[in-house]
């Protein structure tokens, strides 16, 4: 649908993350999750159907690679983890860019040795998912201490992402080895933003102890605000690997929004908290580049 409707290149962003294998322990674990999920909602005034394990489509990313190529897609970025050889080789033969994301030295280093031509640094500042390859245990390294770090060890251009919200943290990046930055709570109440009304309500009066990482919802970690099931999962230990406990959770997020009820909802969130702003996307990211260039402008007189 993007191909048809756009006539500009346009990226597409994937997950390569491995898929654990179905076996006994983790049906065993699965079924005792779900039961412990169903009750907790039930608690709470939410009624809620989990999916069977079986019933669970999972998609591996090589699968996507043959629609990426047939769609003429340019950029091609990706989490979780670094493409396999075969599927940079295919990309780059038909001039995909590639953006990898990196959340340690050692993982920028293996995305350079794979030849992939932009790296995202990902500092444990971000909000939504960690990037990491491998989370035993993840990398919890601040941007600050691991851009210029990545910058000292690879040659590649790189943009980053954690904690960017004004001209002075996206001046500190840049001066920091960054040449392209990438903000993403800065817009969760802007216009376009998909959150509704009662979930940007809930960013108001946050504070820094109500931010954490969490495997809750998804299995992997990733930052954001927590609730009553991100303490009652944690304390209980009743988290699946990723991608089964993201697909056992999606009914519940889904009944959760529609009750209005952020207990049961992931809303993720980086650690820089300020004043959301409401306006359009377009005005948002224009007001900041207005704002970075009044303070390069003092800098230089």
């Amino acid at each position: 649908l993007t191909a048809e409707n756009l006539k500009r290149p346009f990226e597409v962003n994937i997950f390569v993350n491995n898929i654990p294998k179905v076996s006994f322990d983790l049906r065993k674990q699965y079924s005792e999750t779900k039961t412990f999920v169903e009750q907790l909602a039930a608690q709470h005034d939410l009624k809620v159907t989990l999916p069977e394990l079986d019933s669970i489509h999972l998609t591996d990313y090589r699968e996507q690679i043959d629609v990426i190529i047939t769609h003429r897609c340019k950029v091609v970025s990706f989490t979780f983890g670094n493409l396999d050889t075969e599927s940079i080789k295919r990309l780059k033969d038909n001039d995909v860019t590639l953006i990898g994301t990196c959340t340690s030295v050692a993982e920028a280093i293996a995305l350079e040795e794979s030849d992939i031509d932009i790296i995202c640094v990902q500092g444990l500042e971000a909000g939504g998912h960690r990037g990491s390859f491998d989370e035993t245990p993840i990398p919890a390294i601040g941007g600050l201490s691991l851009l210029p770090q990545v910058k000292e060890h690879v040659h590649v251009p790189l943009i980053y992402a954690g904690g960017l919200y004004n001209a002075s943290t996206l001046h500190a990046a840049k001066l920091l080895g960054a040449s392209g930055f990438q903000v993403g709570s800065l817009l969760l109440k802007s216009k376009e933003s998909a959150l509704l009304d009662f979930e940007k309500a809930r960013l108001s009066g946050v504070n820094e102890s109500d931010i954490v990482l969490t495997r809750s919802f998804s299995g992997r970690y990733a930052r954001g605000i927590k609730n009553k099931f991100i303490e009652a999962l944690e304390a209980a230990q009743k988290i699946l690997p990723y991608p089964y406990q993201n697909k056992l959770t999606g009914e519940l997020r889904r009944v959760a929004r529609i009750n209005r009820n952020a207990d049961f909802i992931n809303i993720w969130t980086g650690q820089s908290i300020h004043s959301y702003s409401e306006l359009s996307t377009a005005d948002i990211i224009r007001s900041l580049i207005e704002e970075v260039e009044i303070l390069h402008t003092s800098l230089v007189v």
